[in-house]
């Protein structure tokens, strides 16, 4: 994926995304590269977008126009998506962001995808599955209301090793989606990346889970990082020894100490006893 040398263009559906995460958002999207371009779609003539005006200015985000001349019609997205493919064929970028929750969305993710660039979905929980696949990676909102709350790394969470629930957010519409069963998808990630002796390299992990669901974040089950939420789990064995990356194995692979000391001890019993055996034969024929 890109990195922080990349170009991309920031892209946001006003009409599905609060102002109150725009720090928090223009941080995020910053760990992935540049936003030469920042724009967002909206009717700025509607009331429900007046909490956006005082942050664009300030965050450098250019509002664009756009009338819903017909109820029930979403013109703000045909916007969003025109602009889109104009940015793909300038040919000067290489990643897009899309703040969005919405499916209608999902086409022109695969179509940059197609053209081969890097595509990150931003949206609630509540986003539906298509878009979340359709993306490179997909961040959830939610985790960035976290970090405005002062929330994240400074906070000791318990540890989730299930299926978790995001924080209950006032303005979502509809329930957010229960997260993917944590266990089940570091199991599958560690199957796949480990070596013969049951250790993976945690890199090797992170781009697994990221590969096999756009959406996974540690942050999302209250870990700031991927190290620290393996360490967490009480089902899987973490150790970083002279300097080199961490490694990763399920507990149930360790090699069984008891048993090898209790056969070592039956072998040494066996010997001993055979040793008995050989003595008394050769006092029986002396």
């Amino acid at each position: 994926m890109p990195g922080n040398g990349s170009t991309l263009a920031l892209l946001i559906d006003g009409d599905n995304a609060s102002p109150k995460i725009v720090s928090g958002l223009l941080a995020e999207v910053a760990k992935y590269g540049v936003a030469s371009v920042r724009r967002i779609y909206g009717d700025w003539t509607k009331p429900n977008l007046g909490g956006w005006k005082s942050c664009l200015l300030e965050h450098s985000i250019q509002p664009i126009q756009q009338f819903a001349y017909t109820t029930g019609k979403n013109s703000t997205d045909s916007a969003l998506i025109i602009d889109a493919m104009d940015l793909l064929w300038s040919g000067n970028l290489d990643a897009f962001a899309i703040v969005s929750s919405d499916s209608d969305f999902t086409r022109l993710a695969t179509r940059l995808r197609e053209s081969g660039k890097t595509v990150y979905g931003i949206g609630r929980r509540r986003t539906p599955a298509s878009l979340v696949a359709a993306v490179d990676r997909f961040i959830y909102l939610e985790v960035l209301d976290d970090a405005e709350a002062g929330g994240g790394a400074d906070e000791s969470p318990a540890p989730s090793t299930t299926a978790a629930t995001a924080p209950e957010i006032a303005d979502d519409a509809e329930e957010a989606a229960p997260l993917p069963d944590l266990r089940r998808m570091l199991t599958a990630a560690i199957g796949s990346t480990s070596h013969d002796d049951g250790w993976s390299m945690l890199s090797l992990i992170g781009s697994h889970l990221g590969r096999s669901d756009p959406s996974f974040d540690s942050r999302n089950y209250g870990y700031p990082k991927l190290v620290d939420l393996v360490r967490s789990q009480d089902y899987l064995d973490v150790d970083q020894s002279n300097g080199q990356g961490v490694r990763v194995r399920l507990r149930s692979a360790r090699p069984a100490k008891k048993a090898s000391k209790q056969a070592a001890g039956k072998k040494s019993a066996a010997t001993k006893g055979s040793a008995k055996k050989a003595a008394a034969a050769a006092d029986s024929k002396g």
